[in-house]
């Protein structure tokens, strides 16, 4: 049985391992990391899942811009691999998008794959630049309130 939590400043380390884990240490040479620096992820969307004290998935989201609306950047997203296929990824997503929608967001964008993260209702999102390298095919969004998306167009850039 999983325990969902908001993550604290307690928790970053065994975060940052699993995500070593899952993603290996190059990660943070990807483009979507340059938007991370310097900034906190956002308090009470980035969640960690345990199983018996001990870390078993994570997520964490950024505050970015997209021309002047606010955005939630959803990433990363891990799981340790001995809960792969149980679930945990898809919980963790379904539990912080709901709080997401509770605490006044209004979109969230993501890099990754749409046939999987289109089961969460993320779509491809036309006009919304990523730093590069990114391939604008990964480039994913999706409204948390009524065509929170429409209009919104730009390149992405770090909320300061």
């Amino acid at each position: 049985m999983f325990t969902l939590s908001s993550e604290s400043a307690e928790d970053w380390w065994e975060v940052e391992a699993l995500y070593d884990l899952c993603f290996a240490p190059g990660r943070t040479a990807l483009s979507s990391y340059r938007l991370r620096e310097g900034v906190e992820p956002v308090a009470g969307l980035s969640l960690v899942a345990r199983e018996d004290g001990i870390v078993a998935g994570a997520i964490r989201y950024w505050p970015v811009l997209v021309g002047a609306a606010r955005v939630l950047l959803l990433g990363p997203v891990a799981v340790h691999p001995t809960h792969q296929g149980e679930g945990l990824g898809g919980l963790l997503i379904r539990e912080s998008l709901a709080i997401g929608r509770e605490t006044g967001w209004e979109r969230v964008m993501l890099v990754g794959d749409e046939p999987y993260y289109g089961k969460f209702g993320f779509t491809r999102l036309s006009g919304v630049t990523m730093p590069p390298p990114t391939n604008p095919d990964r480039v994913l969004g999706l409204d948390l309130s009524p065509d929170a998306w429409a209009g919104i167009t730009g390149a992405v850039v770090r909320d300061a």
